[in-house]
């Protein structure tokens, strides 16, 4: 009974200490790859800053590539999981929810470190056919549904005078791919009032369309 009483901690000190490696190498990795890109990344750079062998690497990913993949994903991941919180409230106006939404948006998806991970991906996505493949299936299909979903709904209440956002959820989405492209390339030039830009294209989204019957 001792001895198994002892074993427990130091099996929970050895899981802690496992955890920390790997947490230490994504956020490594994360670093790397902003910096340097996906193609120009080196495991024993990534190594380096994580302060770990090159071998330990191996012990939690299969290759660089799957590094990304969990790089992604843990940094994404909150978001994803934040945006379906904000879509899933069914009795809230579509405006509230739409809110909701783009304030995520702002403060997690377009935080400075967070916004590089899109970035890299359109950027090196066309070099890196898995890349994008991934990236499409864990994030951006998810995100399509997400809106696919709450379009519908506010359509079949009345609050959407078109499906059209159902049909292209592609459109909610558009301001955030020009705030990470811009911010990345041109806010040296002209900064980007993000929260304005948002603000603006949610107007547009809510804004009434015309009475059926009226004249174009």
């Amino acid at each position: 009974m001792v001895a198994a009483a002892t074993c427990k901690p130091q099996r929970d000190r050895r899981r802690q200490a496992s955890e920390a490696r790997r947490l230490a190498i994504l956020e490594a990795g994360l670093d790397i790859f902003i910096s340097e890109g996906f193609a120009a990344a080196r495991l024993d750079d990534i190594a380096a800053r994580a302060g770990v062998a090159k071998g330990t690497i191996y012990l939690f990913f299969a290759d660089k590539q799957e590094l990304f993949e969990q790089v992604a994903l843990e940094a994404l991941g909150p978001v994803l999981a934040s945006l379906s919180n904000a879509a899933d409230h069914s009795d809230a106006p579509f405006a509230t929810v739409l809110a909701r939404l783009f304030e995520v948006c702002q403060r997690e998806m377009l935080s400075p470190r967070r916004r590089e991970i899109p970035r890299l991906v359109l950027t090196e996505g066309q070099r890196f056919p898995k890349i994008a493949e991934f990236y499409y299936r864990e994030v951006v299909s998810k995100g399509l549904d997400l809106v696919r979903r709450i379009s519908r709904r506010a359509h079949e209440r009345g609050e959407l005078p078109s499906d059209a956002l159902e049909r292209f959820p592609h459109l909610l989405f558009g301001p955030v791919l020009v705030s990470i492209l811009w911010q990345g390339m041109f806010a040296r030039f002209e900064p980007l009032d993000v929260a304005g830009l948002l603000n603006a294209h949610r107007e547009l989204l809510l804004a009434p369309g015309p009475a059926r019957g009226s004249s174009p």
